[in-house]
Protein backbone atom coordinates (compact mmCIF):
# COMPACT_ATOMS: atom_id res chain seq x y z
CA UNK A 1 0.00 0.00 0.00
CA UNK A 2 1.51 3.30 -0.83
CA UNK A 3 1.62 6.27 1.56
CA UNK A 4 -0.94 8.51 -0.29
CA UNK A 5 -3.32 5.67 -0.64
CA UNK A 6 -3.67 5.23 3.20
CA UNK A 7 -6.14 6.64 4.67
CA UNK A 8 -10.07 7.41 4.20
CA UNK A 9 -10.99 8.66 0.66
CA UNK A 10 -10.44 12.29 0.02
CA UNK A 11 -13.88 14.69 0.41
CA UNK A 12 -12.43 16.98 -2.65
CA UNK A 13 -13.66 16.20 -6.16
CA UNK A 14 -12.09 13.69 -8.06
CA UNK A 15 -11.65 15.38 -10.89
CA UNK A 16 -10.59 18.84 -12.11
CA UNK A 17 -13.20 20.98 -13.91
CA UNK A 18 -13.05 20.51 -17.67
CA UNK A 19 -13.22 24.01 -18.01
CA UNK A 20 -10.02 25.07 -15.78
CA UNK A 21 -8.39 25.98 -19.16
CA UNK A 22 -5.44 24.25 -20.74
CA UNK A 23 -3.38 21.75 -18.80
CA UNK A 24 -3.59 21.82 -15.35
CA UNK A 25 -3.14 25.10 -13.58
CA UNK A 26 -1.81 25.85 -10.25
CA UNK A 27 -5.06 27.99 -9.38
CA UNK A 28 -8.45 27.86 -10.48
CA UNK A 29 -11.42 30.56 -9.29
CA UNK A 30 -14.03 27.80 -10.53
CA UNK A 31 -12.43 25.19 -8.09
CA UNK A 32 -12.42 27.30 -5.43
CA UNK A 33 -16.41 28.34 -6.20
CA UNK A 34 -17.64 24.62 -6.26
CA UNK A 35 -15.71 23.42 -3.13
CA UNK A 36 -16.06 26.98 -1.01
CA UNK A 37 -18.17 24.83 1.74
CA UNK A 38 -15.44 21.75 1.69
CA UNK A 39 -12.60 24.02 1.67
CA UNK A 40 -14.20 26.25 4.37
CA UNK A 41 -14.79 23.13 6.41
CA UNK A 42 -11.25 22.26 6.48
CA UNK A 43 -10.05 25.86 6.77
CA UNK A 44 -12.77 25.59 10.50
CA UNK A 45 -11.34 22.11 11.57
CA UNK A 46 -7.78 23.12 10.59
CA UNK A 47 -7.55 26.64 12.77
CA UNK A 48 -9.78 25.01 15.46
CA UNK A 49 -7.11 21.87 15.83
CA UNK A 50 -4.39 24.36 16.08
CA UNK A 51 -6.28 26.72 18.62
CA UNK A 52 -6.61 23.62 20.80
CA UNK A 53 -2.96 22.70 20.70
CA UNK A 54 -1.72 25.36 21.36
CA UNK A 55 -3.97 25.97 24.35
CA UNK A 56 -3.39 22.84 25.58
CA UNK A 57 0.25 22.64 25.13
CA UNK A 58 0.60 26.11 26.85
CA UNK A 59 -1.50 24.92 29.94
CA UNK A 60 1.03 21.42 30.34
CA UNK A 61 4.19 23.64 29.46
CA UNK A 62 4.05 26.40 31.30
CA UNK A 63 4.00 24.10 34.61
CA UNK A 64 6.34 22.18 33.62
CA UNK A 65 9.18 25.45 33.18
CA UNK A 66 7.71 26.50 36.57
CA UNK A 67 9.47 23.32 37.65
CA UNK A 68 12.43 23.72 35.68
CA UNK A 69 12.81 26.88 36.90
CA UNK A 70 12.06 26.00 40.72
CA UNK A 71 14.09 23.23 40.91
CA UNK A 72 17.10 23.03 38.94
CA UNK A 73 18.02 19.09 38.66
CA UNK A 74 14.76 18.93 36.83
CA UNK A 75 15.52 20.96 34.72
CA UNK A 76 17.64 18.89 32.00
CA UNK A 77 15.73 16.20 32.19
CA UNK A 78 12.43 18.05 31.62
CA UNK A 79 14.07 19.83 28.51
CA UNK A 80 15.85 16.38 27.37
CA UNK A 81 11.91 14.86 27.29
CA UNK A 82 10.32 17.53 25.37
CA UNK A 83 13.38 16.98 22.79
CA UNK A 84 12.92 13.60 22.49
CA UNK A 85 9.22 13.81 21.89
CA UNK A 86 10.25 15.94 19.50
CA UNK A 87 12.25 13.99 17.89
CA UNK A 88 9.77 11.24 17.41
CA UNK A 89 8.52 10.71 13.37
CA UNK A 90 5.02 11.87 12.87
CA UNK A 91 3.77 9.05 11.38
CA UNK A 92 5.48 6.91 13.91
CA UNK A 93 4.19 8.75 16.64
CA UNK A 94 0.29 8.39 15.18
CA UNK A 95 0.97 4.98 15.05
CA UNK A 96 1.66 4.60 18.50
CA UNK A 97 -1.20 6.33 19.95
CA UNK A 98 -3.61 4.37 17.64
CA UNK A 99 -3.95 1.79 20.08
CA UNK A 100 -5.00 4.26 22.60
CA UNK A 101 -7.38 6.26 20.76
CA UNK A 102 -7.73 5.10 17.29
CA UNK A 103 -6.32 5.02 13.88
CA UNK A 104 -8.64 7.86 12.30
CA UNK A 105 -9.30 9.72 15.74
CA UNK A 106 -9.04 13.71 15.95
CA UNK A 107 -7.78 12.59 19.12
CA UNK A 108 -4.51 10.96 18.38
CA UNK A 109 -3.60 14.12 16.08
CA UNK A 110 -4.14 16.25 18.89
CA UNK A 111 -1.82 14.71 21.24
CA UNK A 112 0.74 14.33 18.64
CA UNK A 113 0.35 18.16 18.02
CA UNK A 114 0.63 18.81 21.77
CA UNK A 115 3.43 16.74 22.15
CA UNK A 116 5.53 18.35 19.32
CA UNK A 117 4.90 22.33 20.65
CA UNK A 118 5.96 21.44 24.31
CA UNK A 119 9.16 21.83 23.32
CA UNK A 120 9.27 25.09 21.48
CA UNK A 121 6.92 26.49 24.80
CA UNK A 122 8.96 25.01 27.82
CA UNK A 123 12.26 26.57 26.04
CA UNK A 124 10.87 29.91 25.61
CA UNK A 125 8.65 29.87 29.15
CA UNK A 126 12.00 28.44 31.13
CA UNK A 127 13.89 31.42 28.88
CA UNK A 128 11.17 34.00 29.82
CA UNK A 129 11.64 32.86 33.24
CA UNK A 130 15.17 33.02 33.94
CA UNK A 131 15.73 36.18 32.43
CA UNK A 132 14.15 38.65 35.26
CA UNK A 133 16.02 40.43 37.43
CA UNK A 134 17.40 39.05 40.23
CA UNK A 135 17.17 42.42 41.83
CA UNK A 136 13.61 42.49 40.84
CA UNK A 137 13.31 38.85 42.61
CA UNK A 138 14.79 40.13 46.05
CA UNK A 139 12.75 43.25 45.76
CA UNK A 140 9.35 41.53 46.00
CA UNK A 141 11.00 38.68 48.52
CA UNK A 142 11.85 42.11 50.08
CA UNK A 143 8.27 43.38 50.27
CA UNK A 144 6.94 40.36 51.46
CA UNK A 145 5.80 38.37 48.17
CA UNK A 146 6.36 33.91 48.99
CA UNK A 147 7.24 31.79 46.03
CA UNK A 148 3.65 31.92 44.37
CA UNK A 149 2.88 35.18 45.23
CA UNK A 150 6.11 36.12 43.52
CA UNK A 151 5.59 33.97 40.60
CA UNK A 152 2.38 34.96 39.90
CA UNK A 153 2.54 38.88 40.54
CA UNK A 154 6.24 38.92 39.29
CA UNK A 155 7.83 36.37 37.52
CA UNK A 156 5.64 35.25 35.29
CA UNK A 157 4.32 38.99 34.13
CA UNK A 158 8.22 39.68 33.58
CA UNK A 159 8.63 35.95 31.57
CA UNK A 160 5.11 37.13 29.23
CA UNK A 161 7.36 38.00 26.35
CA UNK A 162 9.36 34.99 26.09
CA UNK A 163 6.29 32.96 26.63
CA UNK A 164 4.29 34.98 24.11
CA UNK A 165 7.70 34.49 21.54
CA UNK A 166 7.42 30.56 22.14
CA UNK A 167 3.40 30.43 21.69
CA UNK A 168 3.91 32.71 18.06
CA UNK A 169 6.13 29.89 16.90
CA UNK A 170 4.37 26.96 18.38
CA UNK A 171 1.07 28.36 16.76
CA UNK A 172 2.86 28.59 13.18
CA UNK A 173 4.32 25.59 13.48
CA UNK A 174 1.71 23.65 14.33
CA UNK A 175 0.07 25.55 11.69
CA UNK A 176 2.55 23.14 9.22
CA UNK A 177 2.15 20.44 11.88
CA UNK A 178 -1.57 19.55 11.25
CA UNK A 179 -1.04 18.48 7.51
CA UNK A 180 0.44 15.58 8.74
CA UNK A 181 -2.95 14.46 9.88
CA UNK A 182 -4.20 14.06 6.23
CA UNK A 183 -2.73 11.00 6.63
CA UNK A 184 -5.73 9.34 8.73
CA UNK A 185 -8.26 11.93 7.14
CA UNK A 186 -7.79 14.48 9.67
CA UNK A 187 -5.48 17.31 8.83
CA UNK A 188 -7.84 19.88 7.29
CA UNK A 189 -6.32 21.69 4.92
CA UNK A 190 -3.50 19.03 4.34
CA UNK A 191 -6.37 17.08 3.49
CA UNK A 192 -6.89 19.39 0.29
CA UNK A 193 -3.06 18.91 -0.25
CA UNK A 194 -3.06 15.72 -0.57
CA UNK A 195 -6.35 14.75 -2.13
CA UNK A 196 -4.76 17.15 -4.81
CA UNK A 197 -1.82 14.09 -5.30
CA UNK A 198 -4.69 11.45 -5.10
CA UNK A 199 -6.28 13.34 -7.77
CA UNK A 200 -4.16 13.06 -10.71
CA UNK A 201 -2.13 15.56 -9.33
CA UNK A 202 -4.38 18.29 -9.00
CA UNK A 203 -2.54 21.58 -8.80
CA UNK A 204 -5.32 23.77 -8.00
CA UNK A 205 -6.61 21.85 -4.99
CA UNK A 206 -2.75 21.57 -3.85
CA UNK A 207 -1.81 25.28 -4.30
CA UNK A 208 -5.00 26.38 -2.63
CA UNK A 209 -4.67 23.89 0.48
CA UNK A 210 -1.19 24.97 0.69
CA UNK A 211 -1.76 29.03 0.18
CA UNK A 212 -4.79 29.09 2.87
CA UNK A 213 -2.24 27.47 5.49
CA UNK A 214 0.25 30.07 4.89
CA UNK A 215 -2.51 32.56 5.20
CA UNK A 216 -3.80 31.24 8.56
CA UNK A 217 -0.24 30.95 9.83
CA UNK A 218 0.62 34.80 8.84
CA UNK A 219 -3.05 35.82 10.56
CA UNK A 220 -2.39 33.96 13.90
CA UNK A 221 1.12 35.15 14.11
CA UNK A 222 -0.52 38.64 13.42
CA UNK A 223 -3.16 38.14 16.38
CA UNK A 224 -0.90 36.96 18.46
CA UNK A 225 1.43 39.57 18.03
CA UNK A 226 -0.93 42.09 18.41
CA UNK A 227 -1.80 40.76 21.72
CA UNK A 228 1.79 40.68 22.96
CA UNK A 229 1.72 44.26 22.63
CA UNK A 230 -1.13 44.63 24.11
CA UNK A 231 -0.58 42.60 27.79
CA UNK A 232 3.19 43.85 27.57
CA UNK A 233 2.91 47.62 26.92
CA UNK A 234 6.80 48.21 28.97
CA UNK A 235 8.68 45.93 25.75
CA UNK A 236 7.59 49.12 23.94
CA UNK A 237 9.92 51.65 24.80
CA UNK A 238 12.69 49.12 25.14
CA UNK A 239 12.34 48.46 21.29
CA UNK A 240 11.14 52.16 20.07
Amino acid sequence: MSLLSWGPASLTPVAAPADDGPGNPWFSWRYVHENADTIGTALRFHAGLTAQTVLLALVVAVPLAVVAYWIKPLTAPILALSGILYTIPSLALLSLLAPLVGTTSTTSVLIALVMYALLVLVRNSLAGLTQVPPEVIDAATGMGYGRFGRLLRVELPLALPGILTGLRLATVSTVALVTVGSLIGQGGLGDLILGGFRNNFYKAEILTGTLLCVGLALVLDLILAGLGRALTPWTRGRTA
